[in-house]
């Protein structure tokens, strides 16, 4: 079974379905997706439902494949609800992102030679492990404000510029904040 597939679903049935249906609904898709059938035969789908249904028809594996199904939901939805906290995720992306590009464009300043910092280095100056910072990486290698190669990260001439460009708007915003109080 594959990570995603939800044997209940693709046999279009509900989770507390009785094995009459489950029966009843796999003959009418079996029928539908045998290979044999010229129309509508899909042998991948076939070994699919087929599958499904094995499981949902075994007592056992059924009660087996209900507790890890009904985990994947939790945590599927998990991740759905922490949604709510997005805001501040992307502000604190924004925050990480600045540090980070702000870490590499002080050791490229300070040791021009050697301005390459590995990620474990980077783990500990900004005290954020490895799983928090993948996104902010990747994302600042896709924009090439950094450049990754042999476990290392390198500022690029547009990740200074952007740092910099960021840094003189929000002194120009801090200043126009401080006029107003």
């Amino acid at each position: 079974m594959s990570e995603t597939e939800d044997y209940y679903e693709l046999l279009q049935v509900s989770d507390v379905a009785e094995p009459e249906t489950i029966n009843r609904v796999y003959r009418m898709l079996a029928q539908r997706y045998h290979p044999d059938n010229r129309e509508t035969g899909n042998e991948a789908r076939f070994r699919a439902i087929t599958e499904a249904y094995t499981v949902l028809t075994s007592p056992e594996k059924r009660a087996q494949y209900d507790a890890t199904n009904q985990k994947r939901k939790k945590d599927r939805w998990r991740l759905v609800s922490a949604g709510a906290q997005t805001e501040n995720d992307f502000e604190m992306e924004q925050v990480v992102r600045l540090t980070v590009l702000e870490a590499l464009y002080t050791k490229r300043r300070v040791d021009p030679q050697n301005p390459g910092i590995y990620l474990v280095e980077l783990e500990r100056m900004i005290g954020r492990p490895r799983e928090h910072l993948e996104f902010t990486i990747w994302y600042l290698n896709q924009k090439k404000l950094i450049n990754t190669d042999d476990a290392r990260m390198y500022l690029t001439a547009d990740g200074a510029e952007y740092l910099e460009d960021t840094y003189k708007h929000n002194q120009h915003r801090k200043r126009l904040q401080s006029g107003k109080e």
